[in-house]
């Protein structure tokens, strides 16, 4: 088996199409069919099924997927150790945005300070996007939001999070005090992000249950832009501390919500530990540390430890 086999089928598989798969890799269709049909006898079983509309990966195929997938990674580290000419790996971290406003830089100091020869890859996107590229394996670990996980990854509760109303000092429908209730929320104009947003799901339901309709005056998927909208009065939004961490407080108010159902819990997920890294492993330690000190130094605006 080599490690060309892998790539093709991998790539087979992203693009369900052996001619497509071709063209990117920039070989004949027939080589590489060649290929794929030699990894399959060399198996001694079928991966793929292939058909007039073009092919997918039979329950096998898939579960070699995921291995294969994985191979390639931890190859292309090895490469980039030697090409270093030191011992030396490579992890990829997913954080969400607002999570990565308040764990991003401190953790890639952490990492730098106790393993400088560690590559460090950070992915900002949303958990939901964050969590398939953890089933495809292109990413070793992330912060999660309370969701199901398959069996195989690694999920180790890491903090719950207080949900805030964050608005502009000079926003006239802001609730006053340091509290509220979301049922006293009906009037105030909120920017949120969309309905495929996890956290708009989250608090559509927690509306829902306090038979209220929320005055939604806007939708913006994007903290920068989100933050922005509210820093300059255009609403209010509904956010977790950690959005407020790059805001001074003459830019932004906040006032806590005070619902016992209205939360978000933050998971540390990974792959299983058979198939991370030794660099992964201790990446995973220090993310941990990382966020626990900015939780106890009160960095972390609104979070509670958990245990695992």
């Amino acid at each position: 088996m080599e490690l060309r086999q892998l790539r093709y089928f991998v790539k087979v598989c992203e693009l369900r199409s052996m001619g497509r798969a071709a063209v990117e890799l920039g070989v004949v269709t027939s080589a590489l069919s060649q290929q794929i049909s030699r990894l399959e006898s060399e198996l001694s079983t079928r991966l793929l099924q292939r058909a007039s509309t073009g092919v997918t990966p039979t329950d096998a195929g898939m579960a070699f997927l995921h291995q294969a997938q994985l191979t390639l990674r931890h190859a292309e580290g090895a490469v980039h150790a030697a090409q270093q000419a030191r011992l030396s790996g490579h992890v990829s971290v997913g954080l969400a945005p607002t999570t990565a406003s308040v764990l991003g830089v401190p953790l890639m100091q952490a990492m730098r300070e106790r393993y400088p020869d560690v590559r460090l890859h950070m992915v900002e996107a949303l958990s939901g996007h964050l969590s398939t590229m953890l089933q495809a394996r292109q990413l070793d670990l992330a912060v999660l939001f309370q969701t199901p996980t398959p069996r195989r990854w690694s999920v180790a509760p890491l903090l719950d999070e207080k949900l805030f109303v964050i608005s502009a000092p000079t926003l006239a429908q802001r609730p006053l005090g340091a509290k509220v209730r979301l049922s006293q929320l009906a009037d105030v104009p909120l920017i949120m992000p969309s309905a495929s947003h996890g956290l708009r799901a989250a608090l559509t339901a927690a509306f829902a249950r306090v038979r209220v309709a929320p005055n939604v005056v806007a939708e913006v998927d994007g903290l920068a832009l989100l933050m922005d909208a509210v820093r300059a009065g255009q609403g209010a939004t509904i956010q977790p501390g950690a959005a407020t961490a790059r805001h001074s407080a003459e830019d932004v108010v906040r006032c806590q919500i005070t619902d016992a159902h209205v939360g978000r819990r933050n998971l540390l997920v990974s792959l299983s530990d058979d198939e991370l890294s030794p660099a992964a492993l201790a990446a995973r330690v220090v993310m941990a540390d990382t966020a626990r000190r900015l939780v106890r130094d009160g960095l972390w605006i609104g979070a509670r430890l958990l245990e695992n």
